[in-house]
């Protein structure tokens, strides 16, 4: 493995972690996009340059926005909690016995597949490859994502407009 490789791989694993571990959404919206370029300089590390652009262009630029937008739309008027409240008994606990448990089977998993690489196909990272697979292979995941994130939006927008002054 490269050297390039590692440092991004680190990087995106940092980033993911600073999403779940910040206590703003807009600090977890820029750990994202911290995670979102160094995903970019692994499509690039891997020859997939156009997978690189369109990880920069689609996800850390238009995406984030949207996020940003919503955050903002979520925020606004927002009165501080007099105390914080704890849904769930012990969460702290549970979600580290979690993770621990999740971090031993992707342990397990990694260790397991360490000796059988894949062969990465020729053509990937290609324009007519991701076309190909965008809109034929993955079309319903590809328009049910746009559904989603247009129902959050409109959801966002009803929140907000229901808030009393």
């Amino acid at each position: 493995m490269s050297l390039l490789f590692i440092v991004a791989a680190f990087i995106a694993v940092a980033g993911a972690a600073g999403v779940v571990l910040a206590k703003s959404p807009v600090h977890s919206v820029l750990a994202l996009v911290v995670n979102f370029i160094a995903l970019a300089v692994l499509f690039l590390s891997l020859q997939a340059e156009f997978m690189a652009v369109i990880q920069l262009i689609i996800y850390a630029g238009a995406v984030m926005v949207l996020f940003l937008f919503v955050i903002a739309l979520l925020t606004a008027r927002k009165e501080l909690p007099t105390s914080p409240q704890k849904w769930l008994k012990n969460q702290e606990v549970l979600g580290a016995a979690l993770g621990l448990g999740l971090m031993a089977v992707l342990g397990t998993v990694a260790l397991a597949g360490r000796g059988a690489a894949a062969e990465v196909p020729a053509d990937f990272g290609s324009v007519v490859a991701f076309g190909r697979s965008l809109l034929t292979t993955n079309v319903f995941v590809f328009e049910l994502t746009a559904f989603v994130l247009l129902v959050a939006v409109i959801g966002v927008v009803i929140l907000v407009g229901r808030r009393e002054a």
